[in-house]
């Protein structure tokens, strides 16, 4: 793994930090995007004390060329092309349909979806190239059942595992996997910072009775980035604490 480069957009927070430090300790180079000038510092601080080989760029994961720049910038800068995508970059901006502004869906699906065409659309020819890579879409439980005053949000992440699939097919002969992640609630920093009483409401509707762990989802990120799980292609990988089934 140590000559695998894994870029993993939105990984300065949350799940995207968990999932940096896990494939980073699995012994990749790990690449993380950011918008707010000086938030990479206090980051690759973190991750050079845990002895993690990582680099971040300043780029707007929604602009189709700031991508294909950051792309060849890794290539240039790492000597060698990407092998793990991880398209994580994500936000809310929540309102009922007949509240909802067009900004509001725009800026959403932008960030949530048109970035994964970016990414991918960056990558894919090297990995194809290459005879492996590995594409991880982190979609949500939201995505899968709806959720009330995210039409945006929703579609969204849909339309992650709408774009999985069909790329899984294109890719498949070449030794490209393409997968989804769809998560229930995790215990992040946004989660945590709910009301008390609104986080109970949301726990006594998860059977196992907890929230999920960021490491939990970056456990899983490094399995399907794995050469071990080569025969998994097109899957959307609920892990939701069996909130959602079907």
């Amino acid at each position: 793994m140590t000559d695998k480069i894994a870029l993993v957009t939105g990984g300065m927070g949350g799940i995207g930090q968990a999932i940096c430090t896990q494939l980073g300790k699995a012994g990749y180079t790990v690449v993380s995007t950011f918008m707010r000038t000086g938030r990479d510092e206090a980051w690759l601080e973190q991750m050079q004390e845990q002895g993690i080989k990582a680099k971040a760029y300043q780029c707007d994961v929604c602009d189709f060329e700031q991508a294909q720049q950051l792309v060849a910038n890794i290539k240039q800068d790492l000597g060698a092309s990407v092998s793990i995508l991880v398209n994580n970059a994500g936000i809310t901006k929540d309102g009922t349909l007949r509240k909802m502004t067009y900004e509001q869906w725009q800026d959403v699906i932008n960030t949530n979806l048109n970035s994964v065409f970016n990414l991918s659309k960056a990558v894919v020819d090297d990995m194809t190239n290459a005879g492996f890579g590995r594409i991880i879409n982190i979609s949500s439980i939201n995505g899968q059942k709806g959720q009330f005053g995210q039409t945006n949000y929703s579609a969204a992440k849909a339309g992650m595992h709408g774009f999985s699939m069909a790329l899984a097919q294109e890719v498949a002969k070449k030794g490209v996997t393409v997968n989804t992640i769809s998560p229930g609630y995790i215990a992040t920093e946004m989660v945590m910072a709910v009301d008390e009483n609104i986080r109970n409401q949301i726990i006594a509707q998860i059977p196992v009775g907890r929230l999920g762990k960021p490491e939990e989802i970056a456990s899983l990120v490094d399995y399907l980035a794995s050469e071990a799980a080569g025969f998994i292609t097109g899957s959307n990988i609920a892990i939701n604490g069996g909130q959602h089934m079907k």
